[in-house]
């Protein structure tokens, strides 16, 4: 380990098992001191528990590193306040959040209830903004006392919400919210010494290893295992350091041994009469337009949709 994040504070959200765990561990193994939130929910969100999250303490302390249990809700204002204070309380500071908290309520959308679609915006989209919201804050005002952070939000996406995802309407629109989120928020706080960064995995998790079984299977010993949650963690890690100052407002796709920084909606063929347009004359002026933009990538599970 190189001890990239000596002397920093991380909070990770949804740390109890799955990505949000490998991260925990992946940062108190390069030297973070870690606030390690779960609530201890089933994979729909159902129950609580704080068996994940300590469980997830008592690992990083047996390995020789810091950490403490956050249990409480994140989604909720209190609760994405305590979180911070937790951090400050605790290790003197905050200089990361890693926002990864979430679970599935998959239906199609005509079966799709509006408890499913709220339960889902709120722990994933709710449940990144207001603990991003509370950590903006605190280092706001140390900026404010003369104490300009050198800190760091990663937020969590999914191809999901880059491309879509067929029977996943409610998380596919909040996943896509967050990369709507992450953009704003790196504009608007790097003056308060904070880089904001999203990135949407690929691994093997309990949301994945069921909907995508096949893909998700863990291979034979001696194979590469190209799913396993700990291989996203090593750029989480990074950008939760130092070592990444400049890079902000970026979206990152992580699997495996692969990395891709994603580009996202940009101008492509365009067309200008300088007057209105007759709607008669629209439609084959935008088939000339579609004809010379690139074609788009299909949505997940578009083809069994068919």
């Amino acid at each position: 380990m190189t001890g990239i994040c000596t002397g920093r504070v991380a909070a990770v959200t949804g740390a109890g098992r799955g990505l949000g765990r490998a991260h925990a561990l992946a940062l108190a193994a390069e030297g973070a001191a870690v606030v390690v939130n779960d609530l201890g929910v089933a994979a729909d969100g159902a129950g609580a528990s704080t068996g994940p999250a300590q469980e997830v303490v008592e690992e990083i302390r047996a390995r020789g590193g810091r950490a403490v249990a956050h249990t409480d809700d994140i989604t909720t204002d209190d609760g994405a306040r305590s979180l911070v204070t937790t951090a400050v309380d605790s290790f003197g500071r905050l200089d990361a959040l890693v926002n990864n908290a979430g679970f599935l309520r998959d239906r199609m959308l005509v079966n799709l209830d509006e408890d499913d679609w709220d339960a889902v915006m709120r722990v994933h989209l709710k449940g990144h903004f207001l603990p991003l919201k509370h950590a903006a804050a605190h280092w706001r005002a140390e900026a404010k006392a003369g104490r300009t952070p050198d800190a760091r939000i990663v937020n969590t996406s999914s191809g999901a919400g880059l491309l879509g995802s067929v029977g996943q309407g409610n998380y596919s629109a909040a996943k896509a919210g967050i990369l709507g989120l992450t953009l704003v928020a790196a504009a608007e706080l790097g003056r308060y010494g904070v880089q904001v960064n999203a990135l949407a995995p690929a691994a093997r998790t309990r949301m994945t290893e069921q909907a995508f079984a096949e893909t998700m299977a863990t291979p034979t010993d001696g194979v590469f295992d190209a799913m396993a949650p700990e291989n996203v963690s090593p750029l989480v890690v990074w950008l939760s350091s130092a070592d990444s100052t400049g890079v902000t407002g970026r979206v990152f796709e992580a699997e495996g041994g692969r990395i891709t920084v994603m580009e996202g909606w940009r101008p492509g063929p365009t067309t200008d009469r300088g007057a209105r347009w007759a709607p008669s004359d629209v439609g084959a002026a935008t088939r000339e337009l579609l004809a010379a933009a690139e074609v788009a990538w299909p949505v997940y599970g578009s083809r069994l949709s068919a």
